[in-house]
């Protein structure tokens, strides 16, 4: 399960200003951001040596006061928002809370190693089940996040990669309306994210081309009658695009998508950025993708055929 939160929004670090730094890094095609922290002042005005305690003027007597450090230097490296000291601090708010909560008696808690995320798992006598948290901060009221979920293991602490699941979760509702009621395009796309041989091809690939055809083939094509054609639909048009380097966001730039879906305007006014941007310059990585592609092909047909990977 994921639950997106708002660290910026806490109110025992003072009143706080902060806005998106979109990430000018052209070689990171993932739209990427961070976001700047400052304390606002809340002197009277023009009488900033009176009470009440300002956070911004008077830390270091707050901090007297209260026996705790400042929660915007806890949360932050420098000026910006960190996402490892979030979760740092969030894992032991957590761990703290949960010995005061009538639960803790039935439930144990463990809280797994995470650098992006808060990880708990739960257990009793009969059963077991996880939880995942992650960190988000919501753009312009729109169904559009930044979050704390990592694009790879060299994702700086303090970058806040741009998530479009709202978005996505919006528009698969919509498709549910539109399509049959035997309709089977999910279970279509759980098999072949599913069936996935490595890595190195990415789920989210999968999910953009089936999120393109269902805007773009007769509804009547995802009935549960044709389920056998449809991963051969879906696959013949990853291929395309792997072949010609290119498969357009689903999301940004998308002048085409449901009024129902918020988006921020330089969002709606962005060319769509291309998923296989890095494939454009590395043969060696395109290589990879089609043989990740043809082993997908070949596992998809062992469970076609057998029932099982």
């Amino acid at each position: 399960m994921l639950l997106f939160v708002q660290p910026h929004n806490l109110q025992d670090v003072g009143p706080v200003h902060s806005h998106l730094e979109p990430d000018t890094d052209q070689q990171r095609p993932s739209r990427n951001f961070r976001v700047p922290v400052n304390l606002e002042c809340r002197c009277p005005r023009e009488q900033q040596s009176a009470y009440p305690l300002c956070f911004l003027h008077h830390p270091e007597v707050i901090r007297m006061v209260t026996g705790q450090p400042n929660l915007l230097d806890t949360l932050c490296t420098g000026s910006y928002l960190d996402v490892k000291k979030t979760v740092h601090w969030f894992c032991a708010l957590v761990r703290a809370s949960w010995r005061r909560l009538p639960q803790s008696c039935s439930w144990e808690l463990a809280l797994l190693p995470s650098k992006r995320s808060c990880n708990l798992r739960l257990t009793n006598s009969q059963e077991s089940f996880q939880v995942s948290v992650l960190f988000g901060v919501r753009r312009q009221g729109s169904d559009i996040f930044i979050s704390s979920r990592s694009r790879g293991a060299r994702t700086p602490s303090t970058m806040w990669p741009e998530t479009y699941t709202m978005a996505e979760t919006k528009f698969f509702r919509h498709a549910a309306r539109q399509v049959p009621q035997d309709s089977s395009y999910l279970k279509c796309l759980q098999l072949l994210t599913g069936v996935l041989a490595r890595k190195d091809f990415s789920a989210q690939a999968i999910k953009t081309v089936v999120m393109h055809l269902l805007n773009t083939l007769p509804a009547a094509q995802w009935h549960r009658r044709y389920f056998l054609l449809q991963p051969s639909d879906i696959l013949e048009q990853l291929r395309l695009s792997l072949e010609e380097k290119h498969l357009e966001h689903f999301i940004v730039g998308n002048q085409r998508l449901l009024q129902e879906i918020r988006l921020p305007p330089n969002i709606q006014r962005a060319g769509p950025p291309n998923l296989f941007h890095g494939l454009v310059q590395d043969p060696a990585a395109h290589s990879q993708a089609m043989q990740a592609y043809c082993d997908l092909c070949q596992r998809l047909a062992r469970v076609l055929a057998y029932g099982h990977c």
